[in-house]
């Protein structure tokens, strides 16, 4: 068996049958997957909350090309590449506009997957296309940006039909006429904002409020920040008057799971290992030798009491593996 916990960030005690590393698209097992297999970059985003009983394989896909238009950037990425020294090289290359995704842990293949955002950006405002291979076939094809059938930490990658395929790559087209997005929270407050500042103040404001995963395991954002109607909103400030949302279209609002979460009283609070943090209650920690049980019960009562109180039922961001593949709250 192979020792899981030191692969993903969450840092559970997990095992699997084998363990193989991709560093080339020859290393791909094509059409060998008779027993369950898991695709895993850095594992921030996936907690194994079990020993796993298949393969898991690791992204090492390493590489960057960049070409330019007269009006765009144009840059394919290997989709093992670690995702902020991805955006640390388009600073030093002048490319700039996704700042505001800095410090999000991952690979660049995992981005469009969960179409991470941050900030005021979401990754697809910038995905040109994905490079894809079948793991069954090995037919290897492209999907532009309308076909990745993106939405808020939703995409194609995430839909049955993908399960057997595999992000080699990202091709990303940033525009050459630089707009800084400084319209959330603390960014606001920047003067004259660059992209070095805007990059720095991003860096600085994930660094004061999010638990380091060295330090302390945790996968980043637990759950989803979920969507509701006007009018489920407008009934909710009849009860709670300071209860925040921002638009997302004529008929939606997003209303932070932190906000949801903190009010229902379980921000600091801890099951056995595992703890909601104690200062963004959107992260779940393990704080002392938790484990996938812990976790699970946890995540689901926290999904309860939001769900009696306000009527929300919380969806979780971070993907949980178990045995056999992804296990549902």
């Amino acid at each position: 068996m192979n020792d899981l916990q030191p692969l993903h960030t969450f840092g559970l005690t997990a095992h699997c049958q084998t363990l193989l590393y991709i560093d080339s698209l020859d290393a791909i097992p094509i059409g060998q997957q008779s027993e369950p297999f898991w695709l895993l970059g850095e594992g921030s985003n996936c907690i194994f909350v079990d020993d796993f009983h298949g393969s898991v394989w690791l992204n090492q896909l390493r590489g960057i090309d960049l070409s330019e238009t007269n009006t765009d950037f144009i840059v394919r990425v290997a989709s093992g590449e670690n995702w902020h020294a991805f955006l640390l090289y388009c600073l030093e290359h002048g490319i700039y506009g996704m700042e505001n995704l800095a410090l999000i842990p991952g690979t660049v293949g995992a981005a469009p997957i969960q179409n991470i955002g941050a900030y005021g950006l979401e990754v697809s405002q910038f995905i040109q296309s994905v490079d894809v291979i079948d793991l069954i076939t090995g037919e290897q094809f492209v999907l532009s940006n309308e076909e990745c059938l993106f939405d808020y930490r939703e995409s194609i990658f995430k839909q049955p039909q993908a399960s057997h395929w595999m992000i080699t790559a990202v091709t990303f087209s940033v525009t050459k006429d630089y707009t800084a997005v400084t319209t959330y929270g603390e960014l606001k407050a920047l003067a004259n904002p660059t992209p070095e500042s805007v990059f720095a103040k991003v860096v600085e404001i994930r660094q004061s409020k999010l638990p380091d995963p060295v330090v302390v395991g945790n996968a980043g954002s637990f759950f989803k920040n979920p969507i509701i109607t006007h009018e489920h909103y407008t009934r909710l400030q009849q009860q709670y008057a300071d209860i925040p949302a921002y638009p997302v279209n004529v008929q939606h609002v997003k209303v932070p799971a932190a906000w949801l979460i903190d009010q229902a009283g379980y921000k600091g609070q801890r099951l056995g290992g595992i703890q909601c943090h104690t200062k963004q209650p959107l992260v779940l920690t393990n704080a002392e030798h938790g484990s996938g049980a812990e976790l699970l019960a946890f995540a689901r009562q926290i999904q309860q009491t939001v769900k009696e109180r306000f009527g929300i039922e919380l969806q979780n961001e971070v993907r949980l593996v178990g045995a056999q593949g992804l296990v549902r709250l």
